[in-house]
């Protein structure tokens, strides 16, 4: 497990960046953490590190937000307003996960058995105060290179 402090939400969104840099090819980005933990935050600072100049809108309601003009593609997932796993198949989840994306999935709980396991997991913590820890566990080799390349004060 590796652990980051952040200080505030400007530090969030340099995280993200940095994140950004690390991740060099598609891989399955879960985000765990309770209404307003900074997920999106997060999100927004790893698209625009991708090089997204533009706004980074939250999909609570689209459930999904794609950013296929970034490398790698991206999609940004929300599934919190997600009503029945089974409507992942209709948002061709099964097709977006065989092509080489880097998928952010907020509330990756509410999809059930539809998500294979992660690449990447990330446990914000409970509460929206600074500073904040980003915890991050995951046994992938993937996951071991990633954090190599963050250097942000780990521990």
């Amino acid at each position: 497990m590796s652990e980051w402090s952040l200080v505030d939400e400007q530090a969030q969104v340099a995280f993200g960046q940095q994140f950004a840099q690390a991740i060099k090819q598609g891989a399955l980005v879960f985000l765990h953490g309770n209404l307003g933990a900074g997920k999106t935050t997060f999100v927004r600072g790893v698209i625009q590190g991708l090089g997204h100049q533009g706004n980074v809108k939250s999909p609570t309601y689209t459930l999904i937000e794609p950013y296929e003009h970034v490398a790698p593609a991206t999609y940004h997932l929300d599934l919190y307003r997600l009503g029945d796993p089974e409507e992942l198949e209709f948002l061709g989840l099964r097709e977006m996960l065989a092509d080489e994306l880097l998928m952010l999935i907020e509330w990756p709980e509410r999809a059930g058995d539809w998500l294979p396991a992660a690449d990447i997991e990330c446990f914000l913590p409970d509460s929206s105060y600074f500073p904040w820890t980003v915890y991050k566990w995951n046994s992938s080799p993937y996951y071991c290179n990633a954090c190599r390349c963050i250097h942000w004060g780990s521990t």
